[in-house]
């Protein structure tokens, strides 16, 4: 059976060597100690790496004799690691970007040349989760982000992919919108998010201005605890839906109300089967417009999704009163 996969072709051999050549401990001249080969997959092919690896010669150093890599080895691939770092990137941008199964990130993998299985996904899916754990809790990078705003504002939520399943905490700054914090928690207590909202401030050199979140009373009781003097607010969204609510049952009502006069489609759907006549066509397309009307719910508070009903309806309505009209039809 003929392969569709593109194979790109391997690149040119690159030789990495050492920027530094004085021991990172003791100073004294590391000497060439060998040559490592390694092979590496990257988005642009295969690359073959001669790396000339040194170790220091004192004996008295505490590094003494151990092997100290080049340095740009670090930027194309993490260690004992197959796939380069690019192809880490894409995946995870392919997961939490485009929300794409590891099955449909393997085959859109495969599609762009890289010999890789399912397996090998997964597990470059779990590196991809570990660098971003690595990269949020660096203390000095979110430090050096905080100290040029002069103070911080945070929001806190939680995500729970599925029922039963560990709560996903976030905790990110409202000013430069990065995320300072995320971890999963079995339980969403008032004790387990005041442990997160302490650690945040313990690795902040600023004060923090206010919190923003749900009502969710154990977030409410957290920051209480943990941030005491701190201003406390619901998010802008959870004000808005809550002021909506009784606009939003309305409008759910009349949605209702709305679906039962156009439900039955379905059996004129049945008298058009197996015709290909403009006149059947026609009709199957007003079909399609109205069931495409029903099953379009909105965005609510936002876009009332009874009214977004009735105005597609109207517009529905009024385009077979201008068929009437044009054909001169008795009746609908």
């Amino acid at each position: 059976m003929a392969t569709t996969t593109i194979c790109r072709p391997a690149l040119a051999p690159r030789t990495l060597r050492t920027q530094q050549v004085k021991c990172p401990r003791c100073r004294r001249t590391m000497w060439s100690a060998y040559v490592s080969d390694r092979t590496i997959i990257t988005l642009e092919g295969r690359q073959y790496l001669r790396l000339h690896v040194r170790r220091c010669q004192n004996s008295s150093c505490s590094r003494y004799h151990q092997a100290y890599r080049p340095e740009e080895e670090g930027s194309l691939a993490l260690p004992d690691q197959q796939f380069g770092l690019d192809v880490i990137a894409l995946i995870g941008a392919l997961r939490y970007q485009q929300h794409r199964s590891v099955p449909e990130i393997h085959r859109e993998l495969r599609t762009r040349g890289l010999d890789i299985c399912e397996r090998s996904v997964t597990n470059l899916l779990d590196r991809y989760d570990e660098l971003l754990a690595v990269r949020l809790s660096d203390s000095r990078r979110l430090k050096r982000i905080t100290a040029r705003q002069g103070r911080v504002g945070l929001a806190i939520d939680g995500l729970q992919p599925d029922v039963g399943h560990e709560v996903l905490w976030v905790i990110r700054e409202c000013l430069s919108g990065e995320v300072l914090l995320a971890r999963s928690l079995l339980s969403s207590s008032e004790g387990d998010l005041a442990v997160l909202l302490s650690e945040v401030k313990e690795n902040l050199s600023v004060p923090i201005f206010g919190v923003i979140s749900d009502g969710q009373h154990s977030i409410r009781n957290a920051v209480a605890a943990a941030l005491p003097g701190v201003g406390h607010q619901l998010c802008h969204f959870h004000y808005l839906r809550e002021a909506a609510r009784p606009i939003y049952e309305a409008d759910r009502h009349a949605k209702k109300e709305l679906k039962k006069r156009v439900r039955n489609i379905r059996p004129i759907e049945r008298e058009m089967e197996g015709r290909t006549d403009p006149q059947a066509q026609a009709v199957l397309g007003y079909c399609s417009a109205v069931r495409s009307a029903i099953t379009d719910d909105g965005r609510p508070p936002l876009e009332a999704s009874g009214l977004k009903l009735r105005k597609r309806l109207a517009a529905i309505h009024k385009s077979l009163d201008r068929v009437e009209e044009k054909r001169g039809c008795p009746n609908r």
